[in-house]
């Protein structure tokens, strides 16, 4: 054979030329199949979980009544009024805890009211059992509704809406405004039922009291709830989440 032939040979395509050339198509595949698992994530809906939230914040309440209608004495047992308010005390105090961990559980974190509400449940629920007084068990929901009131006003006056580290994630769009109105909306809310709590104290029985803070401060929360809708719809809040606005109102049990 002649050494032109030879100099026209066509040089051997080796193995490796074809795995860099296949290698990019695959980098291709992945980063395609990862914008589309990106694409799916953001475009998935959020979990619904206002209604274990309100089961959170009341559900101790429903146990303190059930242990107390459970123990509840005839009218003229002074002794076993007391034993039935320290009965319903105890079970209260443990399923606040027990609420806590649920929240903490489930949800992956425990709201700061969440944790301060416990803390004073706990320690006005002692001096009740310590010095077998309901009148501490009562005066809880006035130092909780004064303390709320305290720091969203406050910080409301400060330019600062603190509502908006708890509720951020479920009301979406809201603007700063929206915020800090809202924020200074449920401050002087939560002023209003202190006072309310104590007036009902003074003119209530004890059950009667714990029957009011079912079906007077938890339908007023709502329906107050509810009239912030349509402000916060004028800051920013989308349609699709006004719904979920009365799920996630702050604990006012």
């Amino acid at each position: 054979m002649s050494d032109d032939n030879k100099s026209v040979r066509p040089e051997p395509v080796e193995g490796p030329h074809f795995t860099s050339s296949a290698a990019p198509k695959e980098e291709d595949g992945a980063s395609t199949s990862s914008a589309r698992t990106e694409i799916e994530a953001e475009t998935k809906p959020k979990p619904k979980s206002g209604w274990l939230n309100i089961l959170v914040d009341y559900g101790p309440l429903l146990v303190f009544l059930g242990v107390y209608k459970f123990y509840q004495p005839p009218a003229d047992s002074t002794f076993g009024e007391i034993a039935a308010v320290i009965y319903g005390t105890i079970a209260f105090m443990i399923a606040a805890v027990v609420a806590l961990t649920f929240s903490k559980l489930k949800f992956g974190h425990v709201s700061p009211m969440l944790i301060l509400s416990t803390a004073l449940i706990v320690g006005f629920g002692g001096l009740t059992i310590w010095l077998q007084d309901e009148r501490f068990i009562q005066f809880k929901p006035t130092a909780i509704y004064l303390l709320f009131g305290v720091l969203l006003v406050g910080g409301w006056l400060r330019g600062k809406a603190l509502l908006q580290i708890l509720l951020e994630a479920a009301f979406e769009g809201v603007d700063r405004e929206g915020w800090l109105k809202l924020s200074r909306n449920w401050g002087f809310f939560f002023f209003a039922l202190a006072a309310l709590n104590e007036v009902l104290v003074r003119v209530m029985d004890f059950e009667g009291w714990l029957w009011a803070k079912l079906w007077v401060f938890m339908p007023l929360s709502f329906l107050f709830t509810f009239t912030q809708i349509p402000m916060l719809l004028r800051h920013g809040l989308a349609l699709d989440d006004a719904d979920e606005v009365a799920k996630d109102e702050p604990p006012t049990a």
